[in-house]
This record gives C-alpha cells, sequence and structure tokens, in this order.
C-alpha cells in the first residue's frame, strides 16, 4: 500500500548503492514516477488506472518477431 504524497523507492533497485532505479508516488487520482537519481527533474504522472496498465505491459513477454 503507497502512502499519498510519499515517494518510495522500487523494490527492483539493482545492486551496489541502490540507485539504479525509479520512485513512485500516489497522488490521489495519479501515480508519479521520477528517476531516483535525479528526483529534482520532472515527474511522469499518469491516473491510477494507466499507471496499471503501464506495469502489467511491463510484466508481460515481449511480442515474437
Amino acid at each position: 500500500m503507497m502512502i499519498p504524497n510519499t515517494w518510495q523507492k522500487s523494490s527492483y533497485s539493482g545492486g551496489g548503492q541502490g540507485n539504479a532505479c525509479v520512485e513512485v508516488a500516489h497522488r490521489h487520482t495519479h501515480v508519479a514516477v521520477r528517476d531516483s537519481k535525479v528526483p529534482a527533474r520532472a515527474a511522469l504522472s499518469m491516473t491510477t488506472g494507466s499507471f496499471t496498465t503501464f506495469i502489467e505491459a511491463l510484466k508481460a513477454p515481449p511480442a515474437p518477431r
């Protein structure tokens, strides 16, 4: 469960210092995504439904060529 307006680092943050990842924040009806290495830059914001679709697409196996 995400706490509103709190940035949370991905559980897949990579090795070493764990800085090769993204962070997400729940913003009422939207989810914001940003690069953890440059948090001051703009974040990508999408509706909760679009975020769910985006994550499911990332999990799907690649389509055959």
